[in-house]
């Protein structure tokens, strides 16, 4: 992570903040703050915290990068991220989710993870068989222990966020209609307005870190859709519509030329993704920090996109016609 360009501490001495241990963030006041490396002050600074409600015991010294400002936003993201953690240790623990899980949409457990969903739809793409060696197949990865050790990603995904995971695949897979491609409100759109509204937000400065960051996850996030979307995130009934597509883009003429399939679909694949994202980012080489700041900008996002689903999630489902339904049926 690159250091912060800034010459004065961007916390000061009684400010109250929210601030990271491990993968939760806390209330704390900031009690005095110091330069990482008195040699050099463009490295950053450090500041001793305490936590409300702990003893002075628990007062720590922590980098910038693991303070928040105390916003509204970021108490959101505070309580986003708990309530995960809560998710995660009630399907540990087997008790009931506070949501129902009679409807399972696509790879939906109802707790962010990315389990299989009651359709295949990754027929294309080979699965390992039972005691085969995942990371001897994975780029990146030696041995099965090591991709055991990862650092987990638990993505936070809002209510109402999964009720539309469950509409999409009843649309898909039992109406039998399509998201419309190319979407009036495509996954571009949205993440280049994301940024604008993150870019606005008063813990990213221009040219800082995080800054820095928050143009790599969205970079990221687009890379991911296009290599995953024809491998792993399509319904069966929706193939077809992606091979024509896929044909159009590589073709490159009119409207398609210079665009790739961000620029074609919308939000209600982007879902798809963000459950798929655990499985995907645990065959990465990625730290445990990374990993940290990665899912709290994805839970930004997903926080964001469930505040604008007028905007970027109203599009109506079309029916596929009997030409496109005879084609699908013979698979051709």
């Amino acid at each position: 992570m690159a250091p912060s360009s800034s010459t004065q501490p961007l916390y000061h001495k009684d400010e109250k903040v929210l601030c990271f241990h491990h993968d939760l963030l806390y209330e704390a006041k900031v009690l005095e703050s110091k330069v990482k490396d008195p040699s050099d002050k463009k490295d950053g600074f450090m500041y001793r915290v305490h936590y409300k409600g702990w003893k002075n015991t628990w007062d720590d010294w922590v980098p910038q990068e693991r303070l928040r400002k105390f916003t509204d936003e970021n108490k959101d993201l505070a309580s986003n991220l708990r309530k995960d953690m809560e998710a995660q240790r009630r399907a540990q623990t087997g008790k009931p989710a506070s949501i129902s899980t009679k409807k399972r949409p696509y790879g939906s457990d109802l707790t962010g993870s990315s389990a299989r969903g009651s359709e295949d739809r990754s027929s294309a793409v080979p699965q390992p068989s039972r005691g085969t060696k995942r990371g001897r197949e994975i780029e990146g990865i030696d041995k099965e222990e090591d991709f055991v050790r990862r650092p987990a990603v638990r993505l936070f995904m809002p209510d109402t966020l999964k009720s539309i995971l469950v509409d999409d695949w009843e649309k898909v897979t039992k109406e039998q209609k399509l998201a419309p491609v190319p979407s009036p409100t495509p996954i571009t759109q949205f993440l280049n307005e994301y940024e604008r509204y993150a870019m606005n937000q008063p813990h990213i400065k221009p040219n800082s870190a995080d800054a820095d960051i928050l143009e790599e996850v969205i970079a990221g996030v687009k890379e991911y859709f296009n290599k995953s979307l024809g491998r792993i995130l399509l319904y069966r009934f929706e193939r077809q519509q992606f091979y024509q597509t896929h044909k159009l883009l590589e073709a490159g003429h009119g409207d398609y030329e210079g665009k790739s399939l961000v620029d074609m679909y919308g939000c209600e694949h982007l879902l798809r993704l963000f459950v798929s994202m655990p499985d995907l980012l645990a065959h990465t080489n990625m730290d445990a920090q990374s990993v940290s700041r990665l899912r709290e900008e994805l839970t930004r996002m997903t926080s964001y996109l469930s505040k604008h689903l007028e905007r970027y999630l109203s599009n109506e489902y079309e029916h596929a016609g009997q030409d496109y339904l005879d084609r699908a049926k013979n698979g051709t």
